[in-house]
């Protein structure tokens, strides 16, 4: 009877394991975050996950720009034809997969966190509106990577990016030091200070635009795409559970949505801003700087089975372009050609009109 009674228990133990190893891996997951967003575009709320490699087709999406492949992703609704957000500002936060963000529009699951740039955003827009003042800014304070282009980012030249510049603004008048609750946080540790310099950054992103309102009024779409590892560095230090890790993950979330709100309305209500946690991600980010107008290389060298080059996807719709064009001039050559041969000068022709007999009796 013992022994049944056991088997019993040791059943009902696994089954309650298992659901709630199934329930909190349902809860806890990376997460892409919209922040902002204007009343045209639409994001829908539900648990639709969004891939990793799909964020920058579904950013080009959001203003309003095309992409080669179709996103079969039903959380986001086309919108107006003529109307387009003024600027898209991307927030990823490595080292924790959820933020306590007070408002949001709309949360959903990320899968497959794999490493992704706004490379293909930031080349269409400077593309598309090279004659214009549109900023695009790609920054990762911990790294000290910073990627420019346009010609409104002179406004953004001093932004401090090296650890060594962000330091000597924290201990500047202004400083984030001085108005934010540190609580656990120390000013002389390394990771604290990486940490806080990275939401001095984000602190001096609004500065600039408030002295600068002209770069958010004009017709030209902004781009910005900011990684902050901050949180990763106290996470791997301090560890998950410590003081130093809570404090900083409730700070970050306060100034992410106060940093949303001030850019949201820097840009009259006209932009998006979405966040993007990840634990970890699946794989390094390597990343080679390259100029905007550099040309892509056509040589096929370094193939090793000597194979020919794979064709763009819009390869198929130019060609048919020029093959009828190409088509339906020549036959309106065959056919102006033959007209003019077997023309009659005396009656078809204006010019070679007194060529005509009759008019020549009278």
């Amino acid at each position: 009877m013992s022994v049944k009674i056991l088997r019993r228990m040791e059943s009902v133990f696994t089954v309650t394991l298992t659901f709630y190893c199934l329930f909190t891996v349902g809860v806890h997951g990376d997460s892409f975050t919209v922040l902002q967003a204007p009343e045209f575009v639409s994001f829908q709320k539900g648990d639709w996950p969004v891939s990793g490699e799909k964020i920058p087709d579904l950013v080009a999406l959001t203003m309003g720009f095309s992409v080669q492949e179709d996103l079969l992703w039903p959380g986001l609704q086309a919108g107006p034809l003529f109307q387009r957000p003024r600027a898209n500002v991307l927030v990823v936060v490595r080292g924790v997969d959820s933020l306590a963000l007070p408002q949001s529009v709309a949360s959903y699951p990320l899968e497959n966190p794999v490493p992704f740039t706004m490379d293909s955003v930031a080349e269409t827009v400077h593309s598309l509106f090279a004659e214009d003042t549109p900023v695009v800014l790609q920054l990762a304070p911990s790294e000290e990577r910073l990627y420019m282009l346009g010609k409104a980012n002179a406004v953004f030249e001093d932004l401090p990016v090296t650890l060594q510049q962000i330091r000597a603004r924290l201990s500047q008048d202004g400083s984030v030091l001085s108005s934010l609750p540190l609580n656990s946080l120390s000013r002389n540790a390394e990771a604290d200070l990486l940490f806080l310099s990275e939401v001095q950054v984000l602190h001096d992103i609004t500065a600039l635009l408030q002295r600068h309102r002209h770069l958010a009024k004009d017709h030209s779409p902004d781009l910005y795409s900011l990684e902050l590892s901050g949180l990763e560095e106290l996470s791997r230090l301090y560890g998950p559970d410590s003081p130093q890790y809570r404090d900083a993950t409730a700070l970050l979330a306060s100034v992410l949505q106060k940093f949303g709100q001030d850019v949201y309305g820097l840009y009259g209500n006209s932009s998006v801003v979405e966040v993007v946690t990840v634990k970890a991600f699946e794989a390094p980010l390597t990343r080679k700087s390259r100029s905007i107008l550099e040309s892509r290389q056509i040589s096929n060298r370094g193939s090793l089975y000597n194979l020919a080059h794979k064709y763009d996807v819009e390869y198929a719709v130019v060609f048919n372009i020029v093959l009828w064009l190409m088509i339906v001039l020549a036959l309106a050559v065959i056919a102006i050609a033959y007209n003019l041969w077997n023309m009659d000068p005396g009656y078809d022709s204006i010019i070679y009109r007194m060529t005509n007999q009759k008019i020549r009796m009278d």
